[in-house]
């Protein structure tokens, strides 16, 4: 009989490993822009194309290579890395496998031209499918420049996974500013079809995170540095104010590579615990210095994952280092005993802004002399916010009694008449006029009391007990059945902004709303393209609730992400979510009159599922008369 077992080409095996460590354009970039790190680079160009399936070009000026290194790094397991196995817990380099080249020659058409400083001319090697087709002396700059083309040219199932361009731009994005984000010390550039994204010049750490995600970021940085002699911690975290529903702005790193840990991502949340809300996260850019014998990052061939050999002491550390900084830049809470409440706070000021530069008089109660209080106006945007809550709890109590008796009486007379059917009316509030449908419900469905609680929650009598309805959760069920229908049916209406507005992205965001344009377009926004990270919004849905267009936009996106790395859902239906709970989170907290908290009622129950949001969440719970009977029983 003869044998079977037989070893595989080169070619084969190149493309077998390929699966594995290239699996989208950002794979590319990952590891061409790590092998330039590698190589002591001052500079790094990225150009991409069509979201690097046509091109991905990295261009740097590091050491360069010889004619044989030139052909040795497409042979796989080829590396300058490591020499023996003992290398391999003493790891500084960011790559060391030596199975990126092997594998991207592969799946690609590539060309390398190179040279180093001693060499009077550089080397250029064409390849294709893990085939040699060109090697021959040229003229270039010292250091490297890879092209790689037409990325799974060969592999055509592979590429036609590939989502669209929008999707891959955003994982490039991702990748580039990961490795930048580790390496400020070093100048780099991006452009994507002859257009500039980022350029980013040789700095600090701090300006390398303005520079990637905007001027905002200036305000919220608290450095970060704690010692010792096991682990060096040492960057950034955003202060809790500024904290988001999404995750995304959360980079760790150990050695300078990037890691996903979520016990460590945990240490600093338990960090900020009490600061920031529920459901939210902090921004924060930690550098993880430690002995390369300590930990093990031959776990995954992407090399994010991490093994430590004492990750308890490492996380105590972490979580010790986040408090200490919250500490120093006074993000805690504190008690000062030393201010005189009676005279310096202007939590009782119910006719001015607190954030206004004036001084304000008052007479005492019992007609004496009056105060001079100045007011502050220096306050962070957390001490803000506290004094707008506080003030809150004391609107309306410099109304009169007469205004008082006049609207009660106003309301006393206010009749239906017994046969008396709603009809469709303009209501005060916007979110009212999401629905033109015929009310339903006649009066003697309505006779019975329905009030609200706080502006959050609609009371209504029933006739097993008690009805209670959270307001915003009902906003989010009714919004989202209205959304759904614009989207199948791309009748979205829009209301045309007199003076359109322009709004400013980052690359990540920008690219975001490329992708789901289509959809969004469909919900009634109107937006022209005017830069790689601009666009005028000429129009908005007709519903939208009362904020500017720029704040509307960037909350629908981070809704958008939230719902992308939690749940598993289409664009559409994605979209119709994160637009319904950006919405109602806007609607859901205000005064309704009993005409308005009848319609919302009855659109809540005409809709597909009244009970629940489209997230889970209960809209209503009735509570019966045996249950309130219960609540006074010994």
């Amino acid at each position: 009989m003869l044998d079977i077992i037989q070893l595989l080409p080169d070619s084969i095996a190149n493309q077998i490993a390929a699966g594995e460590v290239v699996q989208r354009p950002a794979s590319v970039v990952k590891e061409l822009l790590e092998n330039s790190i590698d190589a002591g680079a001052s500079t790094i160009q990225l150009i991409i194309r069509e979201a690097g399936k046509t091109l991905i070009q990295v261009i740097d000026d590091g050491l360069g290579m010889s004619e044989t290194d030139a052909r040795m790094c497409f042979e796989r397991h080829a590396t300058s890395k490591i020499r023996t196995s003992e290398d391999l817990f003493k790891i500084r380099t960011m790559g060391f496998r030596g199975e990126a080249m092997a594998s991207i020659a592969a799946v690609a058409q590539v060309e390398m031209r190179t040279r180093r400083k001693t060499d009077e001319l550089g080397i250029l090697i064409k390849i294709e499918a893990s085939e040699i087709k060109a090697q021959e002396a040229v003229a270039t700059e010292q250091g490297t420049s890879i092209q790689v083309k037409n990325l799974f040219y060969n592999v055509p199932a592979r590429r036609n996974f590939l989502k669209s361009n929008p999707v891959e731009m955003r994982h490039i994005l991702d990748e580039f500013q990961r490795v930048s984000l580790s390496n400020p010390e070093i100048t780099f550039t991006l452009h994507h079809n002859d257009s500039e994204i980022y350029n980013l010049p040789a700095g600090k750490l701090s300006r390398r995170i303005v520079d990637l995600f905007g001027k905002a970021y200036r305000e919220q940085l608290a450095s970060c540095e704690e010692e010792t002699s096991f682990v060096s911690v040492r960057g950034y975290v955003g202060k809790p104010e500024f904290s988001k529903k999404t995750r995304g702005e959360q980079f760790f790193f150990a050695n300078n590579r990037y890691i996903k840990n979520g016990y460590l991502n945990h240490a600093v949340m338990s960090a900020f615990e009490g600061l920031i809300a529920e459901g939210t996260h902090p921004f924060y850019v930690l550098f993880i210095e430690i002995d390369p014998i300590h930990i093990d990052i031959n776990v995954h061939p992407t090399k994010t994952e991490i093994k430590f050999d004492d990750e308890r002491t490492v996380y105590a550390i972490v979580q010790a280092a986040v408090r200490k900084a919250m500490s120093q830049h006074n993000l805690t809470p504190s008690l000062d005993f030393e201010t005189d409440v009676n005279f310096t706070n202007n939590i009782f000021n119910f006719g001015n802004s607190p954030f206004q530069t004036k001084q304000q008089s008052a007479e005492t109660f019992n007609g004496g002399p009056a105060v001079t209080t100045a007011i502050r106006h220096d306050n962070s945007p957390r001490e803000r916010t506290n004094l707008t809550n506080w003030n809150k709890l004391y609107e309306g109590l410099n109304r009169t009694a007469d205004d008082f008796e006049r609207k009660e009486v106003s309301q006393a007379n206010f009749d239906f008449g017994k046969d008396f059917e709603p009809t469709p009316f303009t209501m005060k509030s916007k979110a009212n006029d999401i629905s033109d449908m015929r009310l339903q419900r006649g009066f003697k469905d309505s006779e019975a009391t329905t009030f609200q609680i706080h502006n959050r929650y609609i009371v209504s009598q029933v006739k097993s007990g008690m009805l209670l309805i959270d307001q915003r959760a009902a906003y989010e069920r009714i919004l989202y059945e209205k959304f759904s229908q614009h989207l199948q049916k791309n009748d979205g209406a829009s209301q045309q902004l007199l003076f359109p507005t322009t709004v400013t992205l980052t690359p990540v965001d920008f690219h975001l709303v490329l992708e789901i344009q289509e959809e969004i377009r469909n919900l009634g926004f109107v937006l022209s393209v005017t830069g790689h990270d601009t666009f005028v919004v000429n129009g908005i849905p007709a519903d939208s609730p009362d904020e500017n267009e720029q704040a509307m936009i960037e909350g629908l996106l981070e809704q958008f992400k939230d719902n992308e790395a939690n749940l598993h859902l289409d664009k559409s239906e994605n979209v119709a979510r994160s637009m319904a709970k950006r919405s109602a989170g806007r609607f859901g907290i205000h005064a309704l009159t009993v005409l308005e908290m009848n319609a919302l009622v009855e659109q809540l129950f005409v809709s597909s599922n009244p009970s629940y949001t489209p997230s889970g969440e209960l809209t209503m719970k009735i509570l019966s008369l045996e249950e309130m009977a219960g609540l006074f029983l010994k």
